[in-house]
């Protein structure tokens, strides 16, 4: 079974993270939920992210670094968005990753913005909404068709739901799509069971 570390999103580690968690335990698989925002549940993504600006990038990335400072190599890095974010990072420059699983988020591996090439033989999973103003409208969506075609098929896939929600597999907030999050929920645990 696969040890994974999960980071939420801008909203904090709400119950629909830890719920999310929940469901990939129950594929036998270990999860670490790391609280970034110590505790912080902002009510919205635009609080959200003026809560990540007003803490900062280097204290986040320093709690960061402490969630995973203890735990193994061999670990599948997943997140939600800003999480997302912090996960596809540590998948492309902590030695050892296992595997990444990226919600609603995907950065460029290349250009301005990228951490470097992907690792070779790390498989990844991207999904997303296919209107998601963040994830289809700013990009994240070209940058996971790009990771898909250079890392190959074998290696990298992307999920696009029909739907214009960010965050949509939260079950604790208003953009929740039960059906688009199961299917989530059963593709990830697929992810990770082929991992061994």
């Amino acid at each position: 079974m696969a040890e994974v570390v999960l980071f939420h999103h801008v909203q904090g580690l709400t119950d629909g993270i830890r719920a999310f968690a929940e469901e990939l335990r129950a594929g036998g698989h270990t999860v670490h939920t790391p609280d970034l925002f110590e505790g912080e549940r902002p009510a919205t993504i635009d609080d959200g992210v003026a809560h990540v600006k007003s803490t900062g990038g280097e204290v986040l990335g320093q709690r960061a670094d402490a969630a995973v400072a203890g735990l193994p190599e061999g670990v599948v890095y997943a997140g939600f968005s800003w999480g997302g974010a912090t996960a596809q990072e540590y998948a492309q420059t902590r030695p050892g990753a296992r595997g990444a699983l990226l919600y609603d988020a995907c950065i460029p591996i290349t250009g301005e913005w990228a951490f470097g090439p992907w690792p070779d033989g790390v498989p990844v999973q991207i999904h997303g909404m296919d209107k998601d103003p963040f994830f289809a409208l700013e990009g994240d969506i070209d940058a996971a068709r790009e990771l898909v075609e250079t890392v190959g098929p074998e290696l990298a896939e992307l999920f696009v739901y029909p739907g214009d929600r960010h965050l949509f597999a939260d079950s604790s907030l208003p953009s929740y799509d039960a059906d688009a999050a199961a299917l989530v929920v059963q593709r990830s645990r697929d992810f990770l069971d082929k991992l061994g």
